[in-house]
């Protein structure tokens, strides 16, 4: 598959954080758990190295616990502090102002010492699209501030939301970068939901997480769909899906856009298992 998804308003997003990057003590990434390296955008690595940065791993409900902590202890290990957070249930949140208090700790005494009793840091919350930046935001603020979807593209203008735990956060329309040099981050960036699905074809891309499935956790995929066994021809198993499900048009042939449909949902949603697509390295 060819996937690349760059419109215009990305591009001018890159622009406006390279900008902004004055306004700010520091900078929260926020990642999906699933895909902590695909979620990566390498552009906000350049743009905002010369920040202190904080990175959360969202939707760590959707993926193995353990799994979720060797990340953590991963980037712990590159001097990246990184908490597991589920920015829709706030799990993990709580977490945010010590992490954060103890990244700026340095310019905080100063502050103290310049006898500064309320002392507000401010952070640029950025990330690709869909990955959580607007639900993180509306936990932390308490109300529905920034706007929300289950789409990536959402978010387009950037806005300052105060908190009450002396946190200022700066939204930031989700970016990507113009072009993708590993087919295989893009197709993990695409079983997740941060492409639109609507520039991407269904029926090839339900193919190759159903592959991709098979290799990492085949248990859980037969579990999901009731099946006996897995043939190592993908389309075969996709196929099986396809009539387990119910899938199928006149004549009895499988609807594989439909089914296509019905395993990225439910892939997204959980509800094949807790699942992370990328592993960290040792």
């Amino acid at each position: 598959m060819n996937i690349n998804w760059f419109p215009g308003h990305m591009l001018k997003t890159k622009k406006e954080i390279q900008a902004n990057l004055k306004l700010v003590d520091l900078v929260i990434e926020i990642r999906d758990a699933r895909i902590v390296k695909a979620s990566a955008n390498p552009d906000i690595d350049k743009l905002c190295s010369s920040k202190p940065r904080l990175i959360l791993l969202n939707k760590s409900d959707l993926c193995e616990e353990s799994i979720v902590r060797k990340w953590c202890n991963n980037l712990k290990s590159n001097n990246i502090d990184a908490i597991p957070v589920n920015c829709v249930s706030g799990k993990g949140l709580n977490g945010i102002k010590g992490a954060i208090d103890e990244i700026m700790k340095e310019k905080i005494l100063r502050q103290k010492n310049r006898g500064i009793v309320n002392i507000v840091t401010r952070a640029m919350v950025v990330g690709i699209p869909n990955v959580g930046k607007s639900s993180f935001i509306n936990k932390m603020a308490k109300n529905n501030i920034a706007k929300t979807g289950d789409r990536p593209g959402v978010t387009k203008n950037k806005q300052w939301i105060k908190t009450k735990m002396g946190l200022e956060l700066l939204d930031t329309p989700g970016v990507l970068w113009p072009k993708f040099d590993d087919m295989n981050v893009a197709l993990n960036l695409a079983f997740t939901g941060a492409i639109k699905d609507e520039i991407i074809d269904v029926e090839e891309l339900a193919y190759e997480l159903v592959k991709r499935l098979s290799e990492i956790c085949p248990d859980k995929l037969m579990e999901r769909y009731k099946l006996t066994e897995l043939s190592d021809d993908a389309e075969k198993n996709l196929y099986n899906i396809g009539i387990k499900r119910g899938a199928v048009i006149s004549g009895g042939a499988v609807d594989y856009h439909r089914i296509g449909n019905i395993i990225l949902d439910e892939f997204r949603a959980g509800k094949i298992g807790r699942i992370c697509i990328e592993l960290p390295e040792k």
